[in-house]
């Protein structure tokens, strides 16, 4: 739970604007295939009978282990020397101990500080209670936010570094399918910022609109490239 004091804050560092590589995860030819033809709209609806809490626990946990071994699929080619830093297109994203101190890691180490806090998180009785009569601590939904947001970046990331292995893998329509169900689901419940999100609006534009929605893009479609053209840090 290292990551619970942190704050992530994006800011120019100065350099000059580094070109965008193209994007091979935006192609027509890859961004079609899914492994079904679901409407994830309605999946990821809270049912009638089913309480918030319990909804949200059920599917960020599904989510952490889906994630987790996608990303496991991968991560023999996402090393220290490939990924020397945890970036997403031209952002780079940092770690937060308990103190809120700013740690620069590699990709790998990064995805091990996300996984191994939330898979403490997630086990832990006291914060995603399993029991009948146990009640959820008041600071759940917050505790939701902030693991969607760094398995956000652990989707990100795959796509932004990892895409040709996938490809290679051929569990591009895996990941797109997972991609799909986890946006449509955090935005249902609004629980990541769309300032967090808006590096990979392009991607997100392509497989939601097909999945109901469209019109659900926060009014920014592919107005954020421009604001991609310069490295970030977070």
């Amino acid at each position: 739970m290292d990551w619970l004091m942190g704050k992530s804050k994006g800011k120019p560092n100065g350099k000059k604007p580094v070109p965008e590589e193209k994007k091979l995860y935006l192609e027509p030819e890859y961004t079609k295939l899914r492994i079904t033809d679901f409407e994830f709209k309605e999946l990821v609806m809270l049912p009638r009978e089913i309480d918030l809490n319990e909804w949200l626990a059920s599917n960020t946990t599904t989510f952490f282990h889906h994630i987790n071994l996608q990303y496991s699929t991968i991560s023999e080619f996402c090393t220290g020397e490939s990924c020397q830093t945890m970036a997403v297109c031209n952002t780079q994203y940092y770690w937060y101990d308990e103190r809120g101190k700013k740690i620069k890691c590699t990709a790998p180490q990064y995805v091990d500080f996300v996984m191994s806090s939330v898979q403490k998180l997630v086990t832990d009785e006291d914060v995603f209670p399993t029991k009948y009569g146990k009640e959820f601590p008041n600071s759940f939904e917050s505790l939701v936010k902030k693991i969607c947001k760094y398995l956000f970046h652990v989707l990100a990331h795959i796509y932004s570094s990892h895409f040709k292995e996938t490809l290679a893998l051929e569990l591009h329509g895996h990941l797109n399918t997972l991609y799909t169900h986890f946006i449509l689901f955090i935005r249902e419940f609004n629980l990541v910022d769309p300032k967090e999100t808006t590096i990979m609006d392009d991607l997100t534009e392509i497989l939601c609109s097909s999945s109901g929605s469209g019109s659900s893009s926060n009014g920014s479609g592919n107005s954020s490239a421009g604001a991609q053209n310069h490295v970030k840090e977070r």
